[in-house]
């Protein structure tokens, strides 16, 4: 297991057969329909695109979501790309 520095944010993510996808250190649900979720977690926001996603589980205490549905994509919106910020909806709406 990797040691975690005093302080330092962690994020899990786990897929099985594409079809489940549990998620930790979310802070928000920014929207979701069942094509998309947008979720606002300590590392950035992650989008998460497939066909018929629904929520299985929620508990923004511990900072975890569970997603069922068929996913195509995973895909972080402000991460560290060394580029300058084009802000968050600049990044979606290209």
């Amino acid at each position: 297991m990797i040691e975690q520095a005093k302080g330092q944010k962690r994020q899990e993510i786990k897929m099985l057969n594409r079809k489940i996808l549990e998620i930790t250190g979310v802070m928000n649900v920014e929207s979701f329909d069942n094509e998309e979720f947008l979720l606002e977690t300590e590392l950035g926001f992650l989008a998460i695109r497939g066909q018929n996603l629904h929520m299985k589980h929620l508990s923004l205490e511990q900072g975890l979501v569970a997603i069922e549905g068929l996913v195509h994509s995973l895909t972080y919106l402000d991460g560290n790309t060394g580029s300058k910020s084009k802000g968050l909806f600049g990044k979606i709406f290209k």
